[in-house]
Parts: structure tokens; sequence; C-alpha cells
């Protein structure tokens, strides 16, 4: 892939890291639930996030959070669509949108409004209708790893492993490779000691050939090595980011856009050059 193809937006590949904002419109996401599930508080956090420099907002309508409770359709879309059918009418809004869901109809609903990205943080694994609705609308689709367990035998053999079957998956939806990204799952389905071996490995990731985004934003990665809450973690977020970065990832998905822009672009200007 040369160009991450966002709608009219075209992101050349290997030019500079981009950021991906955290738009979170739910009541229990683990750092920031209830700050933004009002529409207009959402609208103004993604009209703040495009100010500090974000390439993509990501908007999410049902927390990921470990021990979370899944919500219905109806009530995902009730989050999500308001705000994206705001930010889609506003012509001088310009950043392209994704969707994190791993809804096929919360997918289609988003993707008809007009966003241009879907972010599965269950790579394709929850269900498989959701790569027909990414091919469908020839839009690229991020294919996180994601399991049940933390008991792996080669957690990176293991872990790449699995994401080749979500991009197996992807290929039987007819998702094309270059609308492919891959997410090493910082978080999910890990233990604390196996987040840091895949933040060590990130390389092996990059060597698939496929775009790589990372997100360790105010984790519990971060939490357990600094022992911090989830509003004192920008140290330990900028710290993963800029090893990510030296790594090779490409996109960076973050809460705190104005400190990981600066980030980004200085890890950029050395690692780049």
């Amino acid at each position: 892939m040369k160009n991450l193809d966002l709608g009219s937006t075209k992101l050349p590949l290997g030019e500079r890291t981009y950021i991906m904002g955290i738009l979170n419109v739910t009541p229990d996401s683990f750092s920031d639930g209830g700050q933004f599930d009002q529409v207009e508080k959402a609208l103004e956090h993604a009209y703040q996030m495009a100010a500090d420099g974000a390439d993509i907002i990501d908007i999410g309508g049902e927390s990921t959070r470990p021990g979370h409770t899944r919500i219905s359709v109806e009530e995902e879309l009730s989050r999500v669509m308001p705000v994206i059918e705001k930010l889609k009418k506003d012509q001088s809004f310009k950043l392209p949108l994704s969707i994190d869901t791993y809804k096929p109809e919360v997918a289609k609903k988003a993707l008809a409004a007009g966003v241009e990205m879907l972010n599965d943080v269950w790579g394709l694994k929850e269900d498989k209708e959701l790569g027909k609705v990414a091919a469908h609308y020839q839009v690229p689709i991020c294919l996180m790893h994601n399991r049940s367990s933390t008991d792996y035998k080669d957690l990176i053999t293991d872990i790449i492993a699995e994401l080749k079957e979500s991009i197996e998956l992807a290929h039987q939806a007819g998702i094309d490779d270059n609308r492919i990204i891959i997410d090493p799952g910082i978080g999910f389905g890990k233990t604390y000691e196996q987040n840091l071996e895949v933040m060590r490995s990130l390389k092996n990731f990059c060597d698939l050939g496929y775009p790589l985004l990372l997100g360790t934003s105010r984790k519990s990665i971060i939490a357990k090595t600094l022992n911090l809450p989830a509003n004192e973690r920008v140290e330990g977020t900028a710290a993963t980011q800029a090893l990510g970065i030296a790594a090779g990832v490409d996109i960076i998905r973050i809460h705190e856009v104005k400190e990981m822009k600066r980030v980004a672009m200085m890890t950029d200007a050395i690692v780049r050059r």
C-alpha cells in the first residue's frame, strides 16, 4: 500500500506518522467514559482534535475495556450516528472518520453516512459479515489482534499467525490488500508481560508488509508500569508511541492529540530521514 485511501483524503505511507484521535461516545470507556457521550461535547472534542493535528477521528460507541458490557446495535447507533451525521454535514470539517465497531449493522449505517474507515477490534473473527461490508464500500479496515485467552505457545509467532487468519478472512470477503491495516492489539488478550514483549517485537509485525496501527494510549501497560491514573499517563504513552514509530508504525491511535503529534513529529525527524 502506497497510500491510505480515505475517500477524498490520500495519506502517503512512509512519509510521516499519522495521528488517529480517539472519540469515545460512551459512558463507560476505561479512560474517558462519560466525557464525550453527549453530542455537543463529542463534536467539540472532534473539532479540538482536528485543530491539534489529528489526521483521522476514530469514533466508538461501545467500550471495549476489560469486563465491558456489550450493547445492542440500536444503542450503539444511537450513540455514534448523531455525531457522524453532524460532522459529515459540516463542510468545514475535513478530516476522515473511522468507525470503531465489530457489528456489520453499525458499520453499514456509518459508511453509508460517509465514514471512510473501519476499525475492528476482533479482526473479523467476531462477525465475518463485517468484511463484506468493508468490501462493498471499498474502505480501509484495521484488523486488530484479539482473543479471549492469554495462553500462547509462542507469543509473537501465535499473534502473527492469528493476524494472518484475519487477513485471510478479509481476502475471502473481497477486501483488497491495499485496504488492510493491522494492529497487534496492545491490551487485548495479553498479560502485562506479554504486552511488553509485543512492544519489543513491533518490527516483526511491520515485516508482514501491511500498514501498522499502534494503540497504547493510557492503557494498562502504562498503568502497571507507572502506577498512575488514566489522566496522568501521557508520558508513558509518549514513550510507547516513540518506540512504535522507531519500529515502523504508520498510525498511532491516541487520546492526547496535541502532545502525541509533537512526539510523532520529533520521532519522524529522526527515523524517517
